[in-house]
């Protein structure tokens, strides 16, 4: 018996994958439903570009992010709404502001546990205080998300909070503590944290990629070579010629800088790592754009 396939998902589907309606429709059939398996099809067969993210939304609000005074700790939020309008309203701003100064204040570095902190006014907690300001511009505010980087005196916590409030950037990197007090660490985690807001890496380095993730890609190339047609003998290569494309696209000690592609960022921490005279390890990011998953 063929399975119903609802319009909500084809639409769905169509906003993950940039696909047709058509071709999206065929795909979640073909896949029974399965909405990942039904993207894996339409990329193998050339009809959608790769996701960065999945499960695409078209929240408006905003993304902001901060660091404290020596750069040892940080912290990003993201707080959504209905409408453009609600997200330029003073009110709603300022609500944005409070919740990130007092994630950077706090001790919480994750969301669940930063929306069961008291708020800045007594007797509530933070998820309650965001529910204020749903009330107050009568529109459905959501803190989605929000997290905090503490390296403390050995690390420093690099920021990049793009001028529209719609992406930011906390690069996490540790080194001795003098450097890690440095402006030379400061100007370096920018870079890095800016590169990250244009290039979207997945992951600092090849060995942090989740292994599903791999699979999915080589799932993806296997049927991709087999449906060109290309000789038993030269399809292993092929795919493996493509996984460490896909890898080294979306690494970010692969990728090539986005200021200077003729080297990569790995190249750019190891030349700043040898001016100053330490090496400089990059920990890890967090990079939040309103309305992505």
């Amino acid at each position: 018996m063929t399975q119903t396939i609802s319009a909500k998902d084809v639409a769905e589907l169509r906003a993950r994958t940039g696909a047709g309606m058509m071709d999206c429709k065929k795909a979640l059939e073909e896949a029974g439903g399965d909405m990942s398996r039904a993207a894996e099809l339409l990329r193998a067969k050339g009809i959608a570009k790769a996701e960065k993210r999945a499960g695409r939304s078209t929240s408006q609000g905003l993304v902001l992010a901060a660091v404290n005074a020596d750069a040892s700790a940080g912290a990003i939020i993201e707080l959504t709404c209905e409408t453009d309008f609600v997200a330029r309203n003073e009110d709603f701003i300022k609500a944005a502001e409070a919740l990130l100064a007092q994630a950077l204040a706090g001790t919480a570095t994750d969301l669940a546990g930063f929306l069961a902190q008291p708020s800045a006014s007594p007797g509530r907690t933070v998820e309650e205080a965001v529910k204020e300001v749903s009330a107050k511009t009568g529109e459905s505010v959501t803190l989605r998300n929000m997290a905090r980087l503490a390296p403390g005196t050995t690390g420093t916590v690099g920021l990049y909070q793009h001028f529209n409030r719609q992406v930011a950037v906390l690069v996490e990197m540790t080194s001795n503590q003098s450097v890690a007090r440095s402006a030379a660490a400061r100007d370096l985690g920018r870079e890095v944290a800016l590169h990250i807001a244009s290039a979207d890496p997945i992951a600092v380095r090849p060995e942090d990629i989740p292994a599903d993730l791999l699979d999915r890609e080589r799932r993806i190339a296997e049927e991709q070579v087999a449906a060109e047609g290309k000789p038993e003998a030269v399809r292993g290569k092929i795919v493996e010629g493509k996984i460490r494309k896909f890898v080294a696209e979306r690494t970010l000690l692969e990728q090539p800088w986005v200021k200077d592609d003729k080297k990569t960022v790995g190249q750019l921490v190891a030349d700043a790592s040898k001016a100053v005279g330490e090496a400089i390890t990059i920990v890890r990011f967090v990079r939040f754009k309103v309305g992505e998953a």
